[in-house]
């Protein structure tokens, strides 16, 4: 479902939900508002101008249909003509190129009928396009360029052409919301003129209309166009009269000549013939039980909401905007709750839209049930358990996965990580930066335990082929651009650090002072910082191998230098030509310590190759955990990796 947050996607989105739960809707740049409590699970972020993007979503998600509702420039207030038709053109063609070699039962797209710009009344779907705005040239081409997809190449896609639809969830400046909005108040809103015509068509059948073009879809409707609406011209006088009868408004209505948009028709309605011949579909809502729902709905959903910020028109919304958190949690059921509690304080704070994963990463404490709690009172909190302990690493990239907001933020469960240090990140991050890391200035420990951290990160930074930035953890902000080659990066031994650097980009960092842990041991010891060390050295670097080839050289030179000199001493001074045992017995040892390391070295690269060559899963999803529920992860296949 992409373009999930819109009216149309909205509200597709959820009949979708409402019938089954594989289902996928995507988000990029509308208000979340439409999707107030559905679940993380079935969000995904895409960005149709990147093709990266549509891409890593597709082969991740496979979808079998797909209904396409994105669109910019259907309001007078949205006029950049580059945006218009690189949205509703240009990224649709590439979409439909990306599609051609997939497995494609449907593709339904949200077309327009301003697609006939002058040519508005009561038109058929053949009848000449005439547009008469960059918008209606966009959605014009577009629905040639399903046709040519459709016709010439096979794809099985259709174009539905979209008349004034109306219903729950619609921009509040849209007429239909201001109607309803006045009428909850027992008042008529000013009109357009009179006599200016629309066809009114109820958000239900709009969806019905959908459904039927995706069952129905094959050869003989593949690259068609379907106009959708009821056939019925509905002046806005008659509209007004309507409104105040079902309303019970004694109101004399107004009409205002000014209003409307630049390209409206004064005559503008359907001749839906051709969709009830091939889709056998027909409008079954009347309007004046459309405007009771409408005005229903409109009044239970003001109970906690204002008008005025439901709308793209005074209240854009903002770039760099939106924030998952990822927390990796593993004995850490005492501090999820005080966690989640001040991420939801630091979010508020800086005023960002936001998501909270809590990967559980088969923690033998009770870290699941308070994760439930949290999720059965917050819908923003979603939990991820994993089948056994895969690690912090595993625990992030599975959190990743699902992460749907325009970056990601990643923090350790213990509390080590200070939430509060991630209003800096977005301040970096806005200023530009795409990865913005926090470095660890001094850490509260024993202060023999800090020097061998700092150590081992200079030792390693100079190890390493890739720039490491030095007491860099896990704890770090990701631009969605960046998580994206990161997910592409499938080791299985992770190194998380490592692959951040790796990617490049433009990185940041922001110094703080890291605290201990605030509830129980940490289950780092030194064999376990030991590990850390070989992952990160012989995931990033070759200098043991150069190293151990040099020693190799040396050695050879130094037995060549050993073998000449012992043969003229033997010539120049016999009797000074060493004698007895020791002196082999140290040579053999010498070179069989050095085989041994050496063998060492080349086993431990050995066995990442091995490990990767198993290409096993690198973590097993055991449950997700979303409103208050605990359901089983196999009920979710489709957002696992190709690979699992």
């Amino acid at each position: 479902m992409i373009g999930a947050s819109g009216f149309i996607g909205g509200n597709l989105f959820r009949a979708l939900l409402a019938r089954r739960e594989d289902v996928i809707g995507t988000v990029f740049s509308g208000s979340p508002w439409r999707l107030a409590g559905v679940s993380a699970l079935n969000t995904a972020f895409m960005n149709l101008h990147d093709p990266n993007s549509v891409r890593a979503l597709l082969n991740r998600v496979k979808p079998k249909v797909i209904f396409h509702c994105a669109a910019f420039g259907a309001y007078s207030f949205e006029n950049d003509a580059d945006r218009i038709h690189h949205t509703n053109y240009i990224s649709l063609v590439k979409l439909l190129e990306s599609l051609d070699h997939r497995e494609l039962n449907a593709f339904i797209h949200a077309g327009s009928s301003s697609e006939y710009g002058f040519n508005a009344a009561g038109p058929a779907e053949d009848d000449r396009l005439s547009p008469n705005s960059h918008y209606a040239v966009s959605k014009a081409a577009a629905s040639l360029a399903l046709a040519y997809h459709g016709k010439a190449r096979g794809l099985p896609v259709c174009n539905l052409r979209l008349y004034s639809v109306y219903g729950p969830y619609e921009d509040s400046s849209r007429l239909m919301p201001v109607l309803c909005e006045h009428a909850v108040r027992g008042c008529l809103p000013p009109f357009a003129p009179a006599n200016t015509a629309r066809d009114f068509v109820y958000i239900d059948d709009v969806i019905e209309a959908f459904l039927l073009a995706a069952a129905h879809m094959g050869p003989d409707l593949a690259g068609e166009s379907f106009n959708i609406g009821t056939g019925e011209k509905t002046t806005l006088g008659n509209l007004a009269a309507l409104a105040g009868k079902v309303f019970d408004i004694q109101e004399e209505p107004r009409f205002t000549p000014s209003a409307g948009r630049s390209w409206d028709m004064e005559q503008w309605y359907a001749n839906p013939a051709k969709a009830e011949r091939l889709l056998g579909w027909r409008p079954r809502t009347p309007l004046a039980q459309g405007l009771i729902s409408c005005r229903d709905w409109w009044r239970e959903h003001l109970r906690h909401a204002q008008f005025q910020e439901l709308t793209k028109k005074t209240h854009a919304r903002k770039s760099k905007n939106s924030l998952t958190a990822i927390i990796a949690c593993y004995r850490d059921e005492e501090a999820i709750p005080i966690m989640h509690e001040r991420l939801v304080a630091v979010f508020n704070k800086i005023g960002v839209e936001y998501e909270i994963i809590f990967v559980d990463d088969c923690s033998p404490d009770n870290g699941r049930e308070r994760i439930r709690e949290i999720s059965a009172a917050d819908p923003h909190v979603l939990g991820i358990s994993h089948s056994r302990n895969f690690g912090s690493q595993a625990a992030f990239r599975s959190g990743m996965e699902l992460a749907s907001k325009e970056a990601c933020v990643l923090l350790d469960g213990d509390l080590q990580d200070p939430p509060e240090i991630i209003e800096q990140f977005v301040e970096k991050w806005r200023q530009g930066a795409d990865v913005v890391y926090g470095r660890r200035v001094k850490r509260e420990m024993p202060f023999w335990l800090d020097l061998c951290y700092k150590g081992f990160y200079r030792i390693f930074a100079m190890l390493s082929e890739v720039a490491i930035p030095k007491d860099a953890g896990d704890f770090s902000l990701i631009d969605r651009s960046v998580m994206q080659w990161i997910l592409q990066c499938e080791e299985r031994d992770f190194f998380l650090r490592g692959i951040r650097a790796y990617v490049g980009f433009n990185q940041v960092g922001v110094d703080y002072v890291r605290p201990e842990r605030m509830f129980g041991r940490s289950t780092n010891n030194w064999i376990r910082n030991i590990g850390w060390a070989k992952k990160a050295i012989f995931s990033f670097s070759r200098t043991p191998l150069h190293m151990l080839t040099f020693l190799g050289g040396l050695a050879f030179a130094g037995s060549v230098g050993l073998a000449l000199a012992s043969v003229i001493i033997r010539l120049l001074a016999p009797e000074s030509t060493p004698k007895g045992m020791t002196f082999l017995s140290l040579l053999i040892m010498l070179f069989g310590s050095a085989t041994l390391l050496g063998l060492g070295l080349l086993g431990e690269y050995l066995g990442k190759v091995f490990e990767e060559a198993k290409a096993r899963p690198p973590f097993i999803r055991k449950h997700f955990i979303m409103h208050g529920r605990i359901k089983p992860a196999d009920a979710r296949p489709i957002q696992a990796r190709d690979d699992q």
